[in-house]
Order: structure tokens, then C-alpha cells, then sequence
């Protein structure tokens, strides 16, 4: 009886954050923050290519160019509580959303809470600027991929998280090709609309390919026993120079980052939160 009442008080939270107002007005912002980081990281992809980007190529890379704005401090907070509002966000649909198939209802709330886990560890990256500390994504990776390779069974591990994070990058790309992403937002009619799709696809797609490089960095790194292989996003958008038309192949993937991005802010007014 007390497991049950813990459980209907807290489900009783959950209702009440997803009705506020402010949550959903924080996890709106969430998105569009989200949106500024991938057009940064866009652009700096696009830096890279073109010989002229020194900065990494990931959330830390934008974070630190933001960092060094006018007013950057103050945008980094604001980040700070935007990306944790959305990453709380996911967490409390997880058990307040309904599975569209009930016999998937545990894959469902996995998917988003890995989308909220994700914003979270975001929003910790963004507060270490936020304090005036600095942080890399590509050395962080480098040292939890050596973490994970020096614990028995780490390989295979390791193995299978590169697969999984394969295996995401594909889910994007087919969202983005079959316009699945339209499902969680309100399309508006006319030109707008048609806007709004194809900066989603475009965007999908290009996230998609960057993530399933990145997968690809981590399974490398697992079969060749050196977590070096593993620098993040910012190495896995720079590896796509070694491709043949390489520098072409990376100008479009950050170009379609920065189309994700501002996709991002329309799905931070058309979200169906």
C-alpha cells in the first residue's frame, strides 16, 4: 500500500509539472537552445571545411563560442535551464505518455528517457560554462571509452553502444526521409509548412549521418583497443574528410546541421507538448 501510494504521488507530480505552464514555456526554450548549439556546430563543421575552423565541432565547441559573446554568460544560463527543463521533460513523459503500441510501452519510455538523459548531460556541459570552466566533449569521450575498455567485458560494451548509437543515426536519417518527425509537431499550412518539412528532413537526415559516424568512432575504438578513436561528435564530423569528396560531403552534413537547427526552433512553437 505505501509502494502504491509513492507511486500515485508521484505520478501525481508528473501531472502537475506537465501542466505548468512555465515548464512547457522552459522546455519550449529547450528547443530553440538546442537549435542555436546545432547551427553553431554547423557552422564551425562548415569552418572546418573550408580550412578556416579551430574551434571542436560539438556542443562544447558552440558552447565556448557563446561563452565569448556579449551577454554569452547570461545566454549560457539561460541554456542551463532551458536544456534541463527539456531534458526533465522527456524524463516526465516517459511514464505519463501513453506507448502507441502498449506491447512496446518499456522501449517507448527507454527512448525518451535517453532523450531526456541526453539534454540533461547538455545542460551540466553548458552550467561547467555557464561557471567560467571550460569542458571537451571529444576528451571526455576519449577517457569514459578508455573507462569502459580497461572493465572486463568493456569491448563488447563498448562494441554495442557504438552499434546502438549506429542504429540511432539510421532512425534519424528515416525520419527525416519518411517525415516521421511531423507526427510529434503541428504543421502549418501553406509555404510555411512546406518549410518547416523540408529543413526537417534535411536536418534529420544530416544529424542522422552524424551520428551513425559517431557510432562508427566508438565500434573502431572497441576493436582496436584505443579510446583515442573516440572524439565525440567533434571527431566523427571531422573523420568525414577522409571520405573521397570529403570536404564537400562535410560542408553539406554542417549545412544540413544548421537546417536542423532552425527546424528546432519551429519545433520550439510547434511541439505538441
Amino acid at each position: 500500500m505505501a509502494a502504491d501510494s509513492v507511486s500515485d504521488n508521484a505520478q501525481q507530480a508528473a501531472r502537475a509539472a506537465e501542466g505548468s505552464r512555465t515548464f512547457q514555456l522552459l522546455a519550449r526554450a529547450g528547443y530553440a537552445t538546442n537549435g542555436l548549439l546545432h547551427i553553431m556546430i554547423g557552422a564551425i563543421a562548415i569552418g572546418v571545411a573550408r580550412g578556416a575552423g579551430a574551434e571542436s565541432a560539438d556542443q562544447s565547441g558552440a558552447l565556448g563560442q557563446l561563452a565569448r559573446t556579449p551577454g554569452g554568460v547570461f545566454a549560457l544560463w539561460v541554456a542551463v535551464f532551458a536544456l534541463a527543463a527539456l531534458g526533465s521533460w522527456y524524463l516526465v513523459q516517459a511514464f505519463l505518455e501513453p506507448a502507441p503500441d502498449p506491447k512496446r510501452k518499456w522501449a517507448h519510455r527507454a527512448v525518451l528517457i535517453g532523450k531526456g538523459a541526453v539534454f540533461l548531460f547538455i545542460a551540466g556541459t553548458a552550467f561547467t560554462f555557464a561557471r567560467g570552466a571550460s569542458s571537451s566533449s571529444s576528451e571526455s569521450a576519449s577517457d569514459s571509452t578508455a573507462m569502459l575498455l580497461s572493465i572486463p567485458g568493456g569491448v563488447v560494451l563498448l562494441v554495442v553502444a557504438g552499434l546502438a548509437v549506429v542504429v540511432i543515426g539510421g532512425v534519424f536519417v528515416f525520419r527525416g526521409a519518411s517525415h516521421g518527425f511531423t507526427d510529434s509537431i503541428t504543421v502549418p499550412r501553406g509555404p510555411a509548412g512546406t518549410l518547416v518539412v523540408v529543413l526537417g528532413t534535411v536536418g534529420y537526415i544530416a544529424e542522422g549521418i552524424a551520428l551513425a559516424a559517431l557510432g562508427i568512432l566508438f565500434t573502431v575504438a572497441a576493436f582496436t583497443l584505443d579510446p583515442e578513436k573516440a572524439t565525440g561528435m567533434d571527431g566523427a564530423l571531422k573523420s568525414l574528410v577522409a571520405l573521397p569528396f570529403g570536404m564537400a560531403i562535410l560542408v553539406l552534413v554542417g549545412a544540413g546541421l544548421i537546417a536542423y537547427g532552425v527546424s528546432c526552433f519551429a519545433r520550439a512553437r510547434l511541439a505538441r507538448l
